[in-house]
């Protein structure tokens, strides 16, 4: 897993690189912007920050559930999530994610709308309500798993105690 962890931690650079490379592109036309263009600028800088923030999130957990615990003092700050994310939390959280980045991709769409033909906008669409219900399929499942895990638990330590 560290090669992947590598690639991550690089590709998470490579985003940094981007983020100040659109700022450093802004500044000298700052004044002349349309309002729309520097929206649409500050969205693909909010892209970038939650697909950043995403990789940092699969990079702990990930690390967390794969390889060892994190050895962090009590008296240290600690990310509330850490040690409390299984894989299948880490998908439902990446999933939202996703569909978060998805949602900001279609107002970028939405606000240069004039620019894109109806058929990419009805596409772009589709393949943002297929990543919204496949998060919520993602999420009831495990809502359901927890539950019959949890079921399963009671009727165990019922039984036990009864004997």
């Amino acid at each position: 897993m560290a090669p992947i962890y590598l690639g991550l931690s690089l590709m998470l650079l490579v985003l940094g690189v981007k983020f100040f490379q659109e700022i450093w592109h802004i500044l000298p036309i700052i004044f002349d912007m349309h309002e729309v263009d520097l929206v649409l600028i500050t969205l693909s800088l909010i892209d970038i920050t939650l697909v950043g923030g995403l990789i940092v999130m699969v990079m702990f957990s990930g690390y967390e559930n794969f390889v060892s615990q994190l050895d962090v003092d009590e008296g240290c700050e600690k990310l509330s999530w850490l040690g409390k994310l299984d894989a299948d939390s880490l998908k439902n959280k990446v999933a939202a994610s996703i569909v978060a980045i998805s949602s900001i991709h279609l107002l970028k769409v939405f606000m240069n709308a004039g620019n894109i033909s109806n058929d990419k906008i009805m596409w772009y669409l589709l393949i943002h309500i297929t990543f919204v219900l496949s998060a919520f399929a993602m999420g009831y499942l495990d809502k359901i798993t927890r539950t019959s895990k949890q079921i399963a638990t009671n009727t165990a330590v019922n039984n036990s105690g009864s004997k």
